[in-house]
Order: C-alpha cells, then structure tokens, then sequence
C-alpha cells in the first residue's frame, strides 16, 4: 500500500509568471493521490519560522492565470547563516514532511543541498527563473512570458522611435544571463544587441565607435529608427553610460528605456502555464517514485531529471547559432 505523502512547496527568488501554475498542478495531483501538501509563505522564509499552511484546490481555484506566486517569494538570508539550514530542516521534521518542492532559480537550489545536509527528505526542484540561465532544460518556467512581455514592450517603443527617426536604448532583464537580451532582440529585430555573449568590457570604445558608424549609416540611408538591446548588468554604469559615449562620440542623441520588473509580472501565457503544470504534475510523481535532489525540467519534449548540484555548476550559454545569426544575418539594417 502507497504512503499517504505529506509534500511540503514553495517559490523562492524572484518571481515568474508560472509559478502559481505549478503550484496548481501539485495541489491537484497531491488531492488525486490523496496527499497532504503543505505550502511555505515567503521562501525559505517560511520554512525558518514554521509559516505553513494545507493547501487545497480552493487555494488554487483561479490560479492559473495569474502572474507572481499565490505564495509568495522573498530573498531569505537567514538561509545564508550556518544555522539557518538546520532551522529549515526543523521545520520539515516537525511539520512531518516527506518531500518538499521548490520552485525557484539557482539560489534556490543550493538552499536545497544546503538542508539536504540535516535533513533526510525527498528534494525536487523546478525551474523557475525568467532568466532562463539553468542548463538541462530548454526553458525555465517564466521566460516564454517574459519575453513575450519586452518584445511588447518594444513594439511600442519602435513605433515611436520610428515616428521620430531615433536611437533608443532598451535594457531587459537578465541578471547575468543574455538569454532574455538575445530573445527579445532577435523577435523585435533590433540593429543592435549587447549581451554577456558579444561584449567585452575592455572593448567598450571601440564598440561605441562601430556602433555609432551603424547608427549614422542607418539614418542616413533609410532615414530610420536604430534599436539596441542591451543586457543588465553589462554596460560599465548603465544605459545611461553608453548613451553619454555616443553623444560624446558622433553627437548622438538617444533615448533609455529600462523594462525592469515590467517583465516579471503579467498574466503567464499559454506556453508557460503548460510547462509548469507538466513539471507540477511531475514533481508529484518524483516523489512518488524517491527521487531526491534532483531538478526536473522539460528537454526535447521530454521531462528529465538532473542532480541539482549538477544544475548549479553547468553553464547555460545562448545559443552560438542566434549569436552568430544576428552578427552575420539579422540585424535590421544592411
């Protein structure tokens, strides 16, 4: 006879739209199975002070669509101090957990070895990161919205750049991955994009020096607008740095544009809200089966699992075919 569960979840780290999707498909594949889950507010947060709760499909009736998480998410440092592990592990050893799920980025994870070292339980993680920067998966839940969210963003911006034939400066999101940059700069077919992939911060003259032979080339000949998308944390001092260098350099005016947080939240859309219900559902089944610390994620169509500490140390690069295409091929001038 099957154990009836006790599955412990939560989001940790910065939101994406998804998460309450999969939290949904948990909640209803632990009530199939006829399992208690139990949902941590905050993050790790709410395992440190015993911040729980039975969730129930009531909980997740009208989830689905929503962006952010039902359960909300905090940075916890207390999960950065010698004890707060042990803290966390306590809790799951009072609150009789079995397995405890959670939906987060890399930080997230190492959270999880960290407990696993007090604490004997099943550990699945699910990727959850608009920053799409954990290998073993094509895409972490919330990047698809993400994307879709600065490329409509930048739609817009292109429509007035064009009404006046200028130069803007679009920064996305991406902590220190260019996978958001590329995406969206590709989509929207930017002249220009500047990510950890094409920029070397010792080469930032002569870049401003190419880019500002691009820019007054397209003007001239097509009488244009010119669209950079620029990754953060790249640009020495920011957006408002390159733009300065280009004024400085060939007397360039341009306007900034920073989406931030804009492409964190919004309702999922569809390809999101699928994947994660898939890995919801799958996480179930993990623990089911005993799988522990591993992270599941969706590879060719198929869910796969990977040992965490293998997902933290594995470099998730974009993809040298879009590099190369947009140096070589699709940058929207000639």
């Amino acid at each position: 006879m099957q154990k009836k569960l006790r599955i412990g979840v939560l989001t940790s780290g910065g939101d994406a739209p998804g998460m309450n999707a999969a939290v949904r498909a948990i909640v209803l594949a632990c009530k199939i199975q006829n399992f208690t889950c139990m949902g941590f507010s905050h993050g790790y947060n709410g395992l440190l002070d015993d911040e729980t709760s039975i969730l129930t499909s009531r909980h997740v009736n009208d989830v689905l669509r929503q962006g952010g998480t039902v359960l909300r998410s905090a940075r916890c440092k207390g999960m950065l101090t010698p004890d707060g592990p042990k803290q966390a592990a306590n809790t799951l050893l009072k609150q009789d957990i079995d397995a405890l799920i959670v939906i987060g980025g890399d930080g997230s994870f190492r959270g999880m070895l960290e407990i696993e070292k007090h604490w004997d339980g099943l550990l699945v993680g699910l990727p959850g990161t608009i920053d799409n920067d954990l290998a073993f998966c094509d895409k972490t839940i919330g990047f698809a919205t993400a994307v879709q969210t600065a490329c409509d963003a930048i739609d817009k911006i292109r429509d007035t750049a064009n009404a006046f034939e200028r130069v803007f400066i679009v920064e996305v999101m991406g902590r220190h991955s260019g996978h958001i940059a590329f995406h969206v700069g590709l989509a929207t077919g930017a002249e220009a994009i500047l990510s950890f992939e094409n920029f070397d911060v010792a080469s930032t003259q002569s870049i401003v020096d190419e880019l500002s032979q691009q820019i007054l080339k397209q003007q001239h000949d097509k009488h244009s607008s010119f669209l950079i998308v620029l990754a953060e944390n790249l640009w020495p001092n920011g957006p408002e740095a390159l733009k300065k260098a280009l004024k400085v350099k060939a007397n360039i005016e341009s306007g900034i544009c920073i989406l931030g947080h804009i492409q964190r939240g919004g309702s999922p859309i569809a390809e999101d809200r699928l994947l994660a219900s898939k890995l919801g559902l799958a996480a179930v089944d993990a623990c089911i089966n005993g799988s522990h610390r591993v992270m599941l994620g969706e590879l060719n169509g198929e869910v796969i699992k990977t040992d965490l500490e293998q997902t933290i140390k594995q470099h998730k690069p974009v993809s040298p075919f879009w590099v190369t295409a947009h140096k070589n091929v699709l940058k929207g001038f000639i």
